[in-house]
């Protein structure tokens, strides 16, 4: 047992000196202060780096296939009554889908920007009390509704219950329906009132889109659009005189799911038309993006860039149909956000590493004054001595 004693004595890296060698001096005291302030701050910033994340970005060529693309949207119009505006989207897949109730809400304002009324858009139209038959009489008890379409009929069994049925049947004619107040349809439900109501208003419409993920474009108009033999037709409602002001805010404007650090460039954008009616048209270059936080949870969104353009109406050319319009394309490049944290290993390293070394440099400085000053004091000595 004592042979064993010894042994690890002897191998005892850190031997002791007796305490009456020690020599506690001024100039070692103050080097020992700087050095534990030196320590104490060099352990602070390296602690805050541990718990901070470091955010590496890599770039690689977006080879994902298929799926779709969700614009998240809130625009105020505060020249639009909410009536009139409608929003549509297609894209070069061939899909189109004109006036998109679904997901969508509007929210009536006033020239303040007040909220006057919200309500979600819905497909179909309110039921007609006590409706006109095709014959001319109102609709009896017991008597199956089968409203006119005003000679639009695709056969004598062709029926058209509401307003918008009368107007779709219109457009399959191509045939344009201007006078909607002699529409009994119309009338019953209340359009022109709505339209009334709401002259002088504006309109705040939000919601998103699920479009394919493929160029694309989507806009916002005062009226409907319809498709009618490969050619886009805009029925603007002949309820104002006048050029239509498209003026607009960008409350928001996102591609997908937002993550830390994303900035979307049309957020709080605001435009004011000045001029004549025409279009405003924004370009956008869609960048793929995933986001990957410490915690290994992945988001998948996008980035993107915009450039701007005014396309004035033109007299004598093809009218310029007024609105707000997006373009979009899918970039090739997918962009990757990785959030990484110094480990728990490293960090002891570097602490060790700290004090270790301020500890040494330290010692070296306290004995390269103590023995200086030593060396001088006996020179003195013999000098004068």
């Amino acid at each position: 047992m004592q042979s064993i004693s010894q042994k690890l004595r002897d191998l005892d890296a850190y031997p002791k000196i007796n305490e009456d060698f020690y020599k506690r001096t001024f100039s070692g005291g103050l080097v020992t202060l700087v050095s534990a302030i030196i320590m104490f701050l060099l352990f602070f910033f390296e602690l805050k780096s541990y718990l901070h994340t470091i955010t590496e970005t890599t770039l690689v060529v977006d080879t994902s296939r298929g799926g779709t693309l969700r614009i998240n949207f809130d625009v105020t119009f505060p020249e639009v009554p909410c009536t009139i505006l409608s929003i549509d989207a297609e894209d070069i897949s061939g899909e189109r889908h004109f006036d998109i109730r679904h997901d969508i809400v509007k929210t009536r304002v006033d020239a303040h920007g007040n909220t006057i009324k919200a309500r979600r858009d819905s497909i179909g139209a309110p039921k007609i009390e006590k409706p006109l038959q095709r014959h001319g009489g109102r609709l009896e008890h017991n008597e199956t509704y089968c409203g006119s379409c005003y000679g639009a009929e695709a056969s004598d069994d062709h029926c058209c219950n509401s307003c918008e049925e009368v107007r779709e049947a219109y457009k399959k004619n191509g045939w344009a329906l201007t006078n909607l107040e002699l529409i009994d349809q119309c009338e019953r439900e209340g359009f022109f009132q709505k339209v009334d109501e709401e002259k002088g208003e504006g309109c705040n419409i939000n919601g998103f889109l699920e479009v394919n993920k493929v160029a694309g474009t989507f806009h916002f108009i005062p009226g409907k659009t319809f498709h009618l033999s490969e050619f886009h037709v805009n029925n603007l409602i002949a309820v104002q005189k006048g050029n239509y002001n498209i003026s607009h805010r960008i409350n928001k404007l996102a591609f997908g799911d937002n993550f830390p650090g994303i900035v979307n460039p049309l957020d709080g954008v605001q435009w004011l038309q000045e001029t004549e009616t025409g279009s405003y048209q924004y370009f956008l270059k869609v960048v793929p993006t995933i986001y990957t936080n410490a915690r290994r949870r992945t988001i998948l969104s996008n980035q993107f860039s915009v450039t701007e353009h005014f396309k004035n109406a033109e007299p004598g050319r093809y009218q310029t149909v007024p609105g707000v319009f997006f373009y979009y394309d899918l970039s090739p490049v997918k962009v990757n956000f990785m959030e990484r944290r110094m480990s728990f290993l490293h960090f002891m390293t570097n602490v060790c590493a700290i004090v270790g070394g301020t500890f040494t440099v330290a010692g070296i400085v306290d004995s390269f004054v103590y023995h200086g000053r030593k060396a001088m004091k006996n020179k003195i000595q013999k000098k004068f001595g």
